[in-house]
């Protein structure tokens, strides 16, 4: 019997790792753009999820931002149906908030999202790479995120507001290995031309960045980076952890919001003291802070010499008297 091509083998195995941890007679979601990585990622899934008693399906959003996507999105569902998925075309209207890039993908999510909330699924699968990783550290990096964002993607995220799990099988696996996979099975995927845009920061930085580091650096600088989002997860995950142990002792309620222990956060070392604050802000106001935002706030325990009100985005911060007060309003508002 011949030998399973390499490049096919390699998916699989990832897929099935991680739909393994699933249970049986549950559904399962992929989110299939038509690319080579989705496109995988589905004739893997649908492979190996009736293996596993799972039932499979896909979602292809038509973006409707250039023409032929809604031609592309029906070809993508038909491979779907003959690899044995069941398959689901969903249009959306992009907005323009964040630009064009993060309105497609915050109309992309959503419609995941309703899907597997519609089909109860137990997750949805996402067609991320080690390539993405790789792409999306740097990016972090460029914008001079903290680790948090540099951490990347998880291989594995449940949505604190909707429940929906989010599964990438596929963080390990080189991009040249699902073109690979693709042809291997025959399969042909959609090239979509926002993918060889320079218009968009990502893909400069998959065309330009990331080849001028190979050639210079030498190889494996992808892997690298990716290995440096895995370690960064895992103490981003120490500190979550640290703080669930002791924000109940430290935070309380306040008339208009939340207040922390002004004790408390000084008592901390500064790493943690920053993550407290940027913690209880996101929680209570669904707000991410800027490292500058966190270190203003900082100083009402470390540096305070009577400065007014801090106004950040979707509330406002002040010092009184043994707190630090947060309440609605503030630049977001």
């Amino acid at each position: 019997m011949p030998s399973l091509n390499p490049a096919l083998a390699e998916v699989r195995r990832a897929v099935r790792a991680s739909l393994s941890a699933l249970p049986a007679g549950s559904t399962v979601i992929v989110a299939l753009s038509g690319g080579p990585d989705s496109l995988a990622l589905a004739a893997a899934t649908a492979f190996e999820a009736p293996k596993l008693g799972l039932r499979a399906a896909s979602v292809t959003v038509d973006h409707g931002l250039q023409p032929g996507s809604d031609e592309a999105a029906l070809a993508a569902a038909r491979t779907a149906a003959e690899l044995g998925l069941d398959p689901l075309v969903v249009s959306v209207e992009v907005g323009t908030a964040g630009g064009p890039e993060a309105a497609a993908r915050e109309a992309r999510y959503g419609v995941l999202r309703d899907a597997a909330r519609d089909a109860n699924a137990a997750a949805v699968l996402l067609g991320h790479t080690l390539d993405d990783q790789a792409e999306t550290v740097l990016l972090g990096l460029a914008r001079g995120a903290g680790a948090t964002s540099l951490a990347g993607m998880a291989p594995d995220r449940t949505d604190d507001d909707s429940g929906v799990r989010w599964l990438r099988p596929l963080l390990a696996v080189r991009r040249e290995m699902t073109v690979a996979a693709c042809a291997a099975a025959g399969l042909d995927p959609w090239l979509d031309p926002h993918n060889r845009d320079d218009r968009f920061r990502r893909v400069r930085v998959r065309e330009r960045v990331l080849p001028l580091l190979e050639s210079e650096l030498g190889p494996g600088v992808a892997e690298a980076l990716a290995r440096t989002a895995e370690q960064l997860r895992e103490d981003a995950q120490a500190f979550d952890d640290m703080i669930a142990e002791t924000i109940e002792d430290i935070v309380e309620p306040a008339e208009a919001g939340i207040a922390i222990s002004v004790a408390a956060l000084a008592a901390n070392p500064p790493a943690l003291r920053h993550r407290i604050i940027r913690h209880v802000v996101q929680s209570e106001f669904h707000e991410s802070l800027s490292r500058s935002q966190t270190l203003e706030v900082a100083r009402l325990v470390t540096d305070y010499s009577g400065q007014g009100p801090i106004d950040l985005p979707g509330c406002r911060a002040r010092r009184v008297g043994r707190l630090v007060e947060f309440s609605a309003g503030g630049s977001g508002a």
